[in-house]
């Protein structure tokens, strides 16, 4: 079965400190989902039309995993916790099996 995937890229975080009650939801509703964290601001090279704003990576057991995972209740109350301010782009994909 193919894995899945949330890849988060923020092109614009105008105050990072915001995003403390994201962060203190989000992840206990990811961890209890079945999510686990591979990558999370560390180092970027981009190239080509890249960014190096913060990149998230967080792998699930299945695409169905991630998907469920995003649209949990508790994630939910986690989005509902995003200030303004910052932009994001959050995608779910199926990896290859």
């Amino acid at each position: 079965m193919a894995k899945g995937y949330w890849v988060s890229v923020y092109p614009a975080i105008s105050d990072p400190e915001r995003l403390t009650a994201y962060f203190k939801l989000a992840g206990p509703a990811v961890r209890a989902g079945g999510g686990r964290t591979l990558s999370r601001g560390g180092r970027v090279v981009a190239h080509e039309a890249g960014i190096t704003q913060r990149v998230v990576l967080i792998e699930f057991d299945s695409f169905e995993q991630a998907v469920a995972a995003y649209e949990s209740e508790a994630y939910q109350k986690a989005l509902v916790a995003l200030p303004d301010g910052f932009e994001r782009d959050f995608r779910i994909i199926e990896g290859i099996d």
